[in-house]
């Protein structure tokens, strides 16, 4: 039996830190090994205790959290990276997912939203704010981009979409909109197991291995038509 999810916590802001820390600590399969006030600290911390997940701030002292994001990830690529923040700016959303944060959630969430986007990044998932998947919706629908990688042009639009069935596009739109497993599921009626195989299924059929990969990859490819 798999024990605990290892967390370290980064926030610069003690009272913040201590409470979130307080209520992680309630969740038997959560254990805070590490509190960082920076995202030097941080790095140290990871380095010294091997965490499954940093949940990781923005904007900290010294080493940012953005910094701190892409060091961890280029050196210690297992370590999960879930980024709680009150910062919903365009700047630091994409930045730090292309420094390899797994997630991006806003403080405004519920605590029970942190506890399931903390167990989603270490099961591989791509948690996202509703508002954070939007935004990533919005900027990928701007590009233009329609094709890139394998498969380019109509004709790998055409072909994507024809091996794709109607359910897997339903699970790809509600994926687009940042819901989890459980949500799809109550909106499509149908049980966790049978998403993740649609999942399974979709990453497969994309050549991709994430959620946020699969819906970025949808957009490029023409595959979702989103009201943002």
């Amino acid at each position: 039996m798999a024990g605990p999810i290892r967390i370290v916590l980064a926030d610069d802001h003690v009272i913040l830190r201590q409470g979130t820390a307080e209520l992680l600590r309630r969740e038997p399969d959560l254990e805070v090994v590490g509190e960082a006030g920076d995202g030097q600290q941080a790095i140290d911390l990871v380095q010294a205790l091997r965490p499954d997940v940093v949940v990781m701030d923005v904007r900290m002292p010294g080493v940012s959290g953005l910094e701190a994001t892409r060091r961890i990830r280029g050196s210690w690529p297992t370590v999960q990276v879930l980024v709680l923040t009150a910062h919903d700016d365009d700047q630091y959303v994409f930045s730090l997912l292309e420094a390899g944060a797994s997630g991006y959630l806003l403080k405004s969430a519920p605590v029970g939203d942190l506890v399931r986007a903390i167990h989603q990044v270490r099961a591989g998932e791509s948690p996202l704010d509703p508002s954070i998947a939007r935004k990533i919706v919005a900027r990928m629908a701007g590009t233009g981009e329609k094709g890139s990688g394998t498969g380019t042009g109509t004709h790998g639009e055409a072909t994507m979409i024809e091996e794709l069935s109607e359910r897997e596009l339903e699970v790809l739109r509600l994926l687009a909109q940042g819901l989890s497993n459980r949500a799809i599921g109550e909106a499509l009626f149908i049980s966790d197991r049978t998403v993740q195989a649609h999942l399974t299924n979709i990453y497969a059929k994309m050549g991709v291995t994430t959620r946020l990969d699969a819906v970025l990859t949808a957009i490029r490819r023409g595959l979702l038509t989103l009201e943002l």
